[in-house]
């Protein structure tokens, strides 16, 4: 008797949080009162949910941890803070992923390092070579290049700063909703 077919691989839409789900700071989200929602965010993640086969995949770097700001508890609250708008919208968020590490820990789930995509392809069954990583730093388009996935470096959070100073070459969309409809459209295929 044959072996079961392996259920195909999904592409995944990789989102960072802080910049591109969420206003950025420039110090810490320590408290639900940081977290502002872009609300054009949220309308573009529900396209992701109702109009594409993609996943959508939360992935961020939170050294707060790492550096005894906040616990991984109080972390994950603020997490689930900035993602319940969304949720309460019906987007399905496939999975989030978080890296407590400081930049000098040198971890694999860092961004630039690729560890939580890897991890997020591992468990959700995702081909990162058609996925996308939407993000506002060099460092989203380092790991989404690490992963072998398409980064996508938007305006809003850090992303203008990013753009001005590195000349980066890439991949550019005004915001997340942006970034959603040239991707769904295939424009980046």
């Amino acid at each position: 008797m044959p072996a079961p077919s392996a259920r195909p691989l999904r592409p995944a839409i990789f989102v960072d949080r802080d910049g591109v789900l969420i206003e950025h700071r420039d110090d810490y989200i320590l408290e639900p009162a940081h977290i502002k929602v872009y609300q054009e965010s949220i309308a573009a993640c529900l396209r992701i949910t109702l109009e594409s086969p993609y996943a959508l995949v939360v992935v961020t770097n939170q050294s707060a941890i790492g550096r005894g700001i906040l616990t991984m508890e109080q972390a994950e609250a603020l997490n689930q803070g900035a993602l319940k708008p969304y949720e309460e919208a019906g987007v399905r968020i496939d999975g989030a992923y978080m890296c407590p590490h400081r930049p000098d820990e040198n971890c694999d789930c860092r961004k630039p390092q690729p560890g939580m995509l890897r991890r997020a392809a591992a468990e959700l069954g995702l081909d990162l070579k058609r996925s996308f990583l939407v993000g506002d730093n060099l460092s989203d388009m380092g790991a989404a290049r690490a992963a072998g996935a398409k980064g996508v470096m938007v305006r809003t959070g850090l992303g203008s700063r990013h753009l001005r100073w590195a000349g980066f070459d890439g991949l550019v969309a005004d915001d997340l909703a942006d970034a959603v409809a040239r991707i769904l459209s295939g424009e980046w295929s």
